[in-house]
């Protein structure tokens, strides 16, 4: 799944999660804190795999339950220790979705695998050729059921986080404000 897929589906996990449990939105922080969960795994592995080789492939090490678990566990304590829990929740819903729906094709694909979801025990297959470009990723997606359902879920996010208020989006302007202060 690409990035929008990814923010997506996390984002329609945990406005639901969010009102089920207050009835209201999510809020400013643990909205940009679920996007970076959402972002998580690709942020580690493909760079670990890609640039670095020291992982076998792009979905490997940050996508493993075994890291995965151990950490939102941690991200949790540390931040209901300091009464930040649903920065912690909003983290490892995001994390925990990419790593799961990364996996879903497998379960519709004689040629997919999920073995990400328990590496190093369970080992995945390397790349043949090397890392693949983003061109080449893009190309194998465009005829792929997966990826245009992205943008429908991406679309039914937008609409929930317009009606949400857009969380996330005011302390982004806040920043973009100091860093490029308006004229006058």
């Amino acid at each position: 799944m690409w990035p929008l897929g990814h923010v997506a589906v996390a984002y329609l996990c945990y406005t639901i999660a969010t009102r089920a449990r207050f009835d209201a939105p999510p809020a400013h922080i643990p909205a940009l804190l679920l996007v970076f969960g959402s972002q998580f795994p690709d942020l580690v592995d493909k760079p670990l795999a890609w640039y670095l080789g020291v992982i076998p492939t792009g979905r490997t090490l940050a996508h493993s339950l075994l890291l995965l678990v151990p950490l939102s566990v941690a991200v949790l304590a540390i931040s209901s220790h300091y009464d930040r829990g649903e920065y912690g929740i909003a983290f490892t819903i995001g994390a925990l979705s990419h790593a799961l729906v990364d996996a879903l094709p497998a379960l519709w694909g004689p040629n997919e695998s999920a073995t990400h979801l328990l590496w190093p025990v369970v080992p995945v297959e390397e790349y043949e050729q090397g890392p693949p470009t983003i061109l080449a990723l893009l190309q194998d997606s465009l005829g792929q059921p997966f990826f245009l359902a992205e943008f429908v879920l991406a679309a039914i996010a937008f609409v929930l986080w317009r009606r949400d208020g857009y969380p996330g989006l005011e302390p982004v302007w806040t920043a973009l404000g100091r860093v490029w202060p308006t004229p006058g």
